[in-house]
């Protein structure tokens, strides 16, 4: 058995959909004896967790799993050790470190941060 990472794609549409198209990424831990059973697991998980619900606006919000995107084979776990990487390109460099640094503010400085617990 070998630990995957898999970064799941959900779409999320709000009312008609007539908005700015939004996604959400999510990297995902997933133990399983090869390649093709992680990727197949991965997509259950994002299968399975499909949500429609009702906001505030009583807005039909849907987050629409769209596949798996990304898959990783996770070697040794050393303290450390990269598991993800990906390079983004802003059109405001200044305004992106500044938001990067307020994020990290928030997790070290708030008693209200939620980490991430994996059960």
């Amino acid at each position: 058995m070998n630990w995957y990472l898999a970064k799941i794609v959900y779409r999320i549409i709000c009312g008609d959909g007539n908005h700015t198209a939004q996604f959400d990424e999510q990297l995902r831990l997933v133990y399983a004896t090869s390649k093709e059973g992680a990727f197949y697991k991965a997509q259950q998980i994002g299968k399975k967790e499909e949500e429609t619900f009702y906001n505030l606006k009583q807005e039909l919000v849907q987050w629409r799993f769209i596949n798996v995107s990304e898959l990783y084979k996770i070697g040794e776990m050393i303290d450390g050790a990269e598991l993800y990487s990906r390079i983004e390109e802003k059109d405001n460099g200044d305004l992106y470190t500044e938001v990067i640094n307020k994020k990290a503010q928030g997790i070290f400085h708030s008693d209200t941060h939620q980490l991430l617990q994996l059960v």
